[in-house]
């Protein structure tokens, strides 16, 4: 059977088991063609803000009737921040299982937000940004205001605006499954260039801390996501995660990237049959504000920190860092160096001065091989899953009035 002829995952798995030999075997040929991957990242995220403005905007001028009233974009956002609060919990809990230490030295380069506060006030100028911009830089937030806004107001269009609005709206989502096509080619690309330029000799310092980062993000994506699918759809979560962790984690890992992810989810949610009203609005917003993974990460290295200056933690502050590392980890996209610049947010809680916390966030640029990639699979493969759990919930039928007396 040719390599043609594989579905797009087993593909995928040639590309990374050609391009880590490639980079092992010859390092010098191999660097040179991280261009590949970083052409097939470019194309994802220079398609994905058009995608999402028109996506959104068809879905919603056209919406059909299906009794949701909204209600379950509402629900999938609450379980977005239940599902970040669950992940920072259980990196304490394992924390304290396996605590880590830090060899500090070095400091990190970054600016990183003084207090929760900023991050969300980021998030919030980034939805009222302007639509030309918002496009153009790439903000999600901004796209899926005016996409929304737009939306409402093209309701009221003529039928033929309507139809053309879905057929533009085809029309990217045909280009974006070539783009996606192009996924073997570029993962080959990403990993030549990681495997022949950082190797694996500088983790091996900080293999400790790598694997509980790693194994915290497994328990959530195999124990805590499932549990509470299953509590919604009643029965066994496991086909529909194991298809998003292998259909977008997997993609995921090897762009470290959220936002490029965003058609591969949007196509996913496509193929699995959730509804187009629901997704079209949860998966943009969710690569932007559901980060188990980042919540993790600020958890477990803040935590390392408070353990190597052997600062004792109360019950009441485990509960804390929870909630602060959730509500950091939320604007994480919106922060240069994404989720590791928040490290500091987390470390105030011990009274850690900036300075170590900066050396932590270079030990966290040290790992971020792994750390980043296990990040970014898990936060994408979540917002399908996520919304594939609340679109198979039955809500009651909302009043609208037009019941008999």
């Amino acid at each position: 059977m040719s390599i043609v002829k594989l579905g797009l995952v087993p593909q995928i798995l040639v590309g990374v088991v050609l391009g880590a030999l490639l980079g092992w075997l010859a390092p010098a040929l191999a660097a040179p063609l991280g261009l590949l991957g970083e052409l097939f990242v470019g194309m994802l995220k220079a398609v994905a803000p058009l995608l999402v403005l028109l996506l959104v905007m068809s879905a919603i001028a056209n919406k059909h009737e299906s009794g949701s009233d909204g209600r379950k974009s509402l629900l999938t956002l609450a379980l977005y921040l239940l599902g970040t609060v669950s992940a920072a919990l259980v990196a304490v809990v394992m924390s304290q299982l396996f605590p880590q230490t830090i060899a500090l030295s070095e400091t990190a380069a970054g600016s990183p937000p003084l207090a929760v506060t900023a991050v969300l006030v980021d998030v919030l100028f980034k939805l009222i940004d302007n639509p030309v911009n918002a496009l153009l830089t790439g903000n999600f937030l901004g796209c899926l205001t005016w996409a929304i806004l737009l939306g409402l107001s093209f309701r009221k269009a003529n039928s033929t605006f309507k139809e053309h609005l879905q057929t533009l709206a085809v029309g990217i989502g045909d280009i974006v499954r070539y783009v996606i096509r192009l996924a073997p080619l570029g993962i080959f690309g990403l990993v030549c260039a990681t495997v022949a330029t950082t190797g694996l000799s500088a983790l091996a310092g900080y293999a400790s801390l790598a694997g509980l980062l790693v194994a915290c993000m497994l328990v959530m994506a195999l124990l805590v996501n499932p549990l509470l699918v299953f509590l919604l759809i009643q029965r066994n979560p496991y086909p529909i995660v194991f298809k998003c962790l292998e259909e977008s984690g997997i993609t995921a890992f090897f762009t470290r990237s959220s936002a490029a992810n965003i058609p591969v989810n949007l196509n996913l949610a496509k193929k699995i049959g959730i509804s187009e009203e629901l997704y079209a609005v949860t998966i943009p917003i969710g690569a932007t504000v559901n980060m188990a993974g980042a919540a993790i990460t600020i958890t477990v290295l803040s935590l390392a920190a408070a353990n190597t200056l052997g600062i004792e933690m109360s019950f009441a502050t485990a509960l804390l860092l929870c909630v602060i590392a959730a509500l950091a980890a939320c604007g994480a996209s919106g922060v240069p160096s994404g989720s590791l610049l928040l490290v500091p947010l987390a470390c105030s809680l011990f009274g850690i001065s900036l300075d170590v916390a900066m050396q932590v966030v270079a030990v966290g640029f040290v790992i971020s091989v792994i750390q980043d990639s296990a990040e970014t699979a898990l936060n994408s493969s979540t917002d399908v899953i996520y919304t594939y759990a609340i679109d198979q919930v039955r809500l009651p039928e909302s009043d609208n009035g037009d019941s008999a007396a």
